[in-house]
């Protein structure tokens, strides 16, 4: 749907102390798997924040459904992630001392839901991603595993968008390859708008559309063969 397109338009930042986003124009569309590409330091996990909320640009807008996210205040921002947005970061910022279950709950004490009425879903969503969650804590899973955990976190909302830094970067190659598979469903089968930022080959290969970012400027943007 238009009107759900994630549609960035004049975005600048300057970061770093000497890097910049200069961004005339990028369009997210639902249903799209777009990899993020670029080498180390060129802007990709602040493209990421940027587009998702967690920063706010110097100048631009950043429009979705009727709304501008670059002009709200910061705990609009946030309020707008909560509700269409899933993160899954690259170094998972999970807790260690909860357990797998508890840590896929833990986005909806921020907005006083009731844990108990998504365990359901939070279950389903850790058994659809193969996580073991009866472990007591999640320090005790590999890697592959609780990236799954994260992006399970990610989902318990139900976003339209979902953003990735570096999804697949610590995993080793069988590990690597569920998670592109998870995030090639979210985006054609379940009809998300997906955002990868990626070195990964295997899952730029997947993607319908690679953005290329140079010193924080798009090179060029292709669609997959």
């Amino acid at each position: 749907m238009p009107g759900l397109n994630l549609a960035a338009a004049g975005l600048r930042l300057a970061f770093a102390g000497e890097g910049i986003i200069d961004l005339p124009e990028l369009t997210l569309v639902p249903g799209t798997l777009t990899a993020l590409t670029g080498p180390s330091g060129s802007g990709k996990s602040t493209l990421l924040y940027l587009l998702s909320g967690l920063l706010q640009p110097d100048a631009g807008s950043i429009a979705w459904a009727g709304q501008d996210l670059a002009g709200m205040r910061e705990s609009q921002r946030d309020r707008w992630r909560r509700q269409h947005a899933g993160f899954i970061f690259q170094n998972f910022h999970l807790i260690e001392e909860l357990s797998p279950l508890d840590n896929v709950l833990v986005p909806l004490w921020f907005d006083h839901f009731s844990a108990a009425a998504a365990r359901p879903r939070a279950i389903a969503l850790l058994d659809q991603l193969e996580v073991p969650r009866r472990r007591a804590h999640v320090s005790l899973l590999s890697r592959g595993e609780q990236q799954r955990v994260a992006i399970a976190r990610a989902l318990i909302t139900d976003p339209a968008v979902i953003f990735a830094d570096e999804p697949t970067a610590s995993l080793d190659a069988a590990s690597g390859q569920t998670v592109i598979a998870v995030l090639r469903d979210l985006a054609l089968e379940q009809g998300r708008t997906v955002l990868v930022a990626t070195h990964d080959a295997a899952l730029r290969q997947q993607a319908g559309t690679t953005v290329q970012l140079d010193h924080g400027r798009t090179r060029q943007s292709e669609a997959a063969a």
